[in-house]
Parts: C-alpha cells; sequence; structure tokens
C-alpha cells in the first residue's frame, strides 16, 4: 500500500453498477469515519443517487474506465482502487495499468482466468517496481472457495500429497455484469488457452525476466 500521504484511502470504481452500489453501501456502514472514501463512474447523477441512497459523504469522481489519463490521475490520488467494472477483458486492463504505474494497490472481483493472466504478463514488472499489489478475484466466484479449501487443508496432515475438490450450492441468478463476463470468456475460449501456455513457460523460466506476450 503506498506509504505517502494521498486524498482518498479507497476509490470504488463502478460504483453505480449492482455490485458496486452493494460495495457503496457496505463500506458507507463499516468503514471507519477516518477512512477517507470516493465513489468513481461514468454518470454524475448515478453516482450522486448512490452517495444519497448510502449515506455519508464520499467524495465523488466522474471518470470513463477507458481513458487512461484521467485513470491515472485517479489512482494517483488514492492509496486502494476497487473496480466492478467488467467484463474485464473488455474494459479491466486500463484501470490496471494505472494502479500499476502509480504504486496504487488494486483489487477486483473478476473471475475471468485469461485476464488475471494477461495481467500478470502484462503489468507485474512494473507493480513490483512501484509496489502495487494487485489483487484478482475477490468476488463471490472465487472466495468461498478459497476459503473452503484452505479450511479442508487445515485439518489435513502437513507435508503429504493433498488434492481438493470443492462443491457449492447456492440460489439465486446472474448479474448482467457477470452473465456479459461469462459470454466474453465463452467468446475467448481459444485466446484464454494461448495467454495460459504463454504465463507457464515464463514461470518455468530460470533468473528475472520481464515477461512476454510473445511465445518462444
Amino acid at each position: 500500500m503506498p506509504t505517502e500521504r494521498r486524498d482518498l484511502d479507497i476509490v470504488l470504481l463502478g460504483a453505480t453498477g449492482f455490485t458496486g452500489s452493494l460495495i457503496a453501501a457496505y463500506l458507507a456502514d463499516r468503514a471507519p469515519s477516518t477512512v477517507r472514501v470516493g465513489l468513481a463512474g461514468r454518470d454524475p447523477a448515478r453516482l450522486e443517487a448512490v452517495r444519497a441512497r448510502t449515506g455519508g459523504e464520499p467524495e465523488l469522481a466522474v471518470v470513463d474506465a477507458t481513458d487512461p489519463a484521467a485513470l491515472r490521475r485517479l489512482t494517483v490520488r488514492t492509496r486502494v482502487l476497487i473496480t466492478t467494472v467488467g467484463p474485464y477483458l473488455v474494459h479491466g486492463d486500463p484501470v490496471v495499468a494505472a494502479c500499476a504505474d502509480t504504486g496504487t494497490d488494486y483489487l477486483d472481483l473478476t473471475g475471468e482466468a485469461e485476464f488475471v493472466d494477461l495481467t500478470y504478463l502484462k503489468h507485474h514488472a512494473r507493480a513490483t517496481a512501484t509496489g502495487a499489489r494487485l489483487v484478482h478475484a475477490c468476488g463471490f466466484d472465487s472466495v468461498p472457495h478459497d476459503l473452503g479449501a484452505q479450511f479442508t487443508v487445515e485439518q489435513l496432515p502437513e507435508d503429504v500429497p493433498v488434492t481438493v475438490r470443492g462443491y457449492v450450492r447456492m440460489r439465486g441468478t446472474f448479474s448482467g455484469g457477470t452473465a456479459a463476463s461469462a459470454v466474453e470468456i465463452l467468446h475467448r475460449m481459444r485466446q484464454g488457452k494461448a495467454v495460459q501456455a504463454i504465463r507457464r513457460q515464463y514461470w518455468k523460466r530460470s533468473g528475472p525476466r520481464t515477461p512476454s506476450l510473445t511465445p518462444d
């Protein structure tokens, strides 16, 4: 997390969407009064509506997730940026790039494996240099599974091979954003596998090297 003084502690990008508005309400209800929160999105009227509905006095920032310069001006002002703007394969890269460049910690709720691989290949080196921590998959389709696997492994003997199979039962339906991400993943299955292969090649190499999007 950035150690220098910044205007805001947390900025939520995509605050007017379905999931974003839920996070905005959570921050308004749970964040300590000393935490400086900002809500960001494209539509100022909808941002005002979210602020009025959730309470509190978060700062509002009108920014488009496709505008690299505007994103950089936003990320340089905050210690942590949370983004719910997806599909991440379509809208996510400029946000990650801005955070990596300005040393801003980044969180998302993506379940798009290709996007995670691309982030590592394109932005890991820069994030390491600036101290930015890029954290993916903080949503429902990832966190419960991770916690379940961790709990299970902690009950088992140490230093033995372990294979974990997880099962999740849920009720409800998908949000529009989740449905759009699923369609994008299915549309890009071949590209996703190719990027995964490149990432695996890089991890197997010895010595520090900058990732490349061109297979050897």
